[in-house]
């Protein structure tokens, strides 16, 4: 599974550092480094949506608030 995170300035003022760090620690806490990569994008052009993190091309939008939530629902849970 892939995890690509936008690093934009739309996304960057809206915490992308934070959501990156969150899921960094995450994937290390629940030991799914072996299936789980992070990757980068600079642009995703959807940057009214907030952070933009793509699940294996899939989109979505999240806050440093509900990281820990999306990764339960989007990557623990299809895992």
């Amino acid at each position: 599974m892939t995890i690509t995170i936008c690093m934009g300035s739309a996304c960057h003022v809206k915490g992308s550092r934070y959501v990156l760090d969150s899921l960094k620690r995450l994937i290390e806490t629940h030991n799914v480094g072996d299936k789980v990569t992070l990757a980068g994008a600079f642009c995703t052009d959807n940057c009214q949506q907030g952070v933009c993190v793509k699940v294996d091309g899939k989109l979505f939008s999240v806050s440093p608030e509900t990281t820990e939530e999306f990764f339960k629902r989007e990557v623990l849970a299809k895992l």
